[in-house]
């Protein structure tokens, strides 16, 4: 841990060193001559980055029909194209750096109940495969108490199968999942990813690159030509600011446009609190990713119901010193909200009422052994940037070019970041781009 001990002049600054962070950062090294400074107020990876269940996914958490409606077929798939080229970035971040972290990579499978929640994906299904995608499939049961009900237009898009199908994928005896979706997802711990490349970075550009950590950003004072950090003792000098924090530290941006920049950055992010319980079993099963959506669930509004997610990694470390290989078994999925520019602190109690819905998902769905007691040896929360659309805000500032952002995780924020982090070091190489539906933009 190196906090900024003087003042320094470079060519970018970022801000948050997490995945977007880093990501920022490794592609802005990579790809251009550009230096680098990186500042964290707490330490490399220790918020949302280090406090999730790993999952990788390259997707939307927001109906794809409905990004179709807002900018129009062409930006949404070209969109879509953005967010899964993350896959490959991940590869080249990972081979770079030489990663000696367990990545895993398989089929993700997504459970859903209701006819309300299996129409809305086929219709988004549909627009994909119309783009030219035809990686996800989709399987329905032939006991679905709607399967009548699903429009002749969708017909070809999905397979009729037996329950137990379902069931076996999702690892479940519940009844009450109708449809699997699969694709592609992935697992790994992103805190140690983020932590290898970091010190890969501090070692290849070592006259360019400079991470500072314990290193909080209390003011951004943007000029015509440059920038200026205050950091409360010291002061950072550069050509461009990047923000990939959640939008919840504290701190203000300055520039001829009054509070204006502050103001919209601030309301850009909306915080939520994301909970998570972990425990152990012996490794005899593979790596997985699974999501349920619970009866209740409004896929247009998904916040508003029960939603469960489950991750299945090997497990690093041996804990307690025990004997034998383990998985770790990860399931988050309640929620909840901060209010506008509220502070969050890691070391909030973690609340009964979570752990609780928690718990009774995992016995009631997942691990439905009666007889077996299941010990969590680790319950933990992090902090969600959504924006207000669902969509990332990645590029420059409209209203001053010296500022540029990478933020927005909405809750599978890993493999998107990874875009953002190459789409920001294209933009300071002075490449320019086509619009995108990630442009931010003023409201």
């Amino acid at each position: 841990m190196v906090p900024l001990r003087e003042d320094v002049t470079t060519s970018v600054v970022i801000v948050g060193a997490g995945i977007s962070g880093i990501a920022t950062a490794f592609f802005t090294l990579k790809y251009t001559h550009r230096p680098v400074v990186l500042i964290d107020r707490g330490l490399i990876a220790h918020g949302a980055t280090g406090h999730n269940a790993g999952q990788l996914l390259a997707d939307f958490e927001r109906p794809f029909d409905e990004i179709v409606s807002e900018f129009g077929f062409d930006l949404a798939i070209a969109g879509w194209r953005d967010i899964r080229s993350g896959w490959e970035l991940l590869s080249e971040m990972y081979s770079d750096a030489d990663c000696r972290i367990k990545f895993s990579r398989f089929p993700g499978y997504i459970g859903k109940t209701t006819l309300d929640q299996t129409i809305i994906y086929l219709e988004e299904l549909s627009l994909k495969v119309k783009g030219g995608f035809h990686d996800e499939q989709c399987y329905i049961s032939k006991d679905a108490p709607f399967l009548s009900s699903i429009p002749e237009k969708y017909r070809d898009l999905y397979s009729v199968v037996e329950p137990r199908f379902i069931q076996e994928r999702l690892e479940t005896e519940s009844d009450i999942f109708h449809t699997l979706v699969v694709d592609e997802r992935g697992c790994l711990n992103s805190a140690l990813l983020c932590q290898e490349v970091a010190k890969y970075l501090q070692k290849t550009y070592v006259h360019r690159f400079g991470l500072y950590e314990q290193t909080q950003m209390r003011k951004l004072v943007l000029h015509d030509d440059h920038v200026v950090i205050d950091t409360g003792n010291h002061t950072i000098t550069a050509e461009h600011a990047v923000l990939c924090t959640n939008g919840f530290e504290d701190f203000s941006v300055f520039d001829k446009h009054g509070l204006a920049i502050d103001l919209a950055f601030h309301r850009m992010i909306k915080g939520e609190v994301g909970y998570m319980s972990g425990y152990l079993e012996k490794m005899n099963k593979e790596p997985i990713g699974i999501s349920f959506f619970m009866p209740d669930i409004d896929p247009r509004h998904e916040e508003e119901g029960q939603y469960f997610y489950l991750t299945r990694r090997p497990y690093d470390i041996d804990l307690d010193r025990r004997p034998g290989k383990w998985n770790l078994i990860c399931v988050g999925g309640p929620e909840a909200h901060l209010s506008d520019r509220e502070q969050y602190f890691f070391e909030y109690d973690y609340p009964d009422t979570m752990q609780h819905d928690i718990d009774a998902f995992i016995k009631g769905y997942y691990d439905t052994d009666p007889n077996k007691k299941i010990n969590y040896q680790f319950t933990w929360h992090g902090l969600m940037g959504y924006t207000p659309d669902r969509i990332r805000r990645i590029g420059f500032e409209p209203r001053n070019n010296r500022l540029l952002y990478n933020v927005g995780c909405n809750g599978i924020g890993l493999i998107p970041a990874l875009f953002g982090g190459r789409k920001i070091a294209r933009l300071l190489s002075g490449e320019q781009l086509p619009p995108s539906i990630f442009d931010p933009r003023i409201h």
